[in-house]
């Protein structure tokens, strides 16, 4: 059933694709900007944008906060996921799924606010992600006295939300 709906959705996001006007991306960036500032951020991870995905990187580098420390996922040889430092100008590296992602030197990272990539997700706003289960890993080991504030984002397009109406009816 999920690998049915992935594959639909990713249909259907090759065909909307867009590129965020750039107002759009300064109203996002003020928005996390806010919202940095208001739970006292300073460590952002974020992704690196595949598959169509809305390109983050854009909305990334509007944000300046002074001491915002951004990261990116990285993939472990166990296949655990965890985050590592990321400045825009810094060179990335080519994982084994074909992601970028930071240099083996990069300092390792606990965000405290992550910006999640997503396919689609349900009526209770449940995250279909590609099947791999990082994210859900990652999430589910987060101790909590740990770390101050955690906050997910999920970043669509409004036409993926129409086709969740529409498909919800006829069932």
């Amino acid at each position: 059933m999920k690998q049915k709906l992935r594959a639909n959705f990713l249909k259907i996001r090759k065909k909307k694709y867009f590129e965020l006007s750039v107002k759009n991306k300064i109203f996002i960036a003020k928005q996390i900007r806010k919202l940095c500032i208001k739970n006292k951020i300073n460590k952002l991870g974020f992704y690196y944008p595949v598959n169509y995905e809305i390109n983050i990187v854009s909305v990334i580098i509007r944000i300046q906060i002074k001491k915002l420390q951004t990261c990116l996922p990285v993939i472990e040889k166990n296949n655990n996921m965890s985050f590592k430092e990321w400045k825009t100008q810094e060179p990335l590296t080519v994982n084994k799924f074909g992601i970028l992602e930071p240099c083996n030197k990069n300092k390792k990272i606990k965000p405290q606010m992550i910006l999640v990539p997503l396919v689609a997700y349900d009526n209770t706003k449940n995250r279909l992600g590609y099947g791999k289960g990082f994210y859900d890993r990652f999430l589910n080991k987060i101790d909590e006295k740990k770390i101050y504030y955690l906050l997910v984002l999920h970043f669509l397009f409004s036409k993926q939300v129409n086709y969740l109406k529409k498909s919800t009816i006829k069932n």
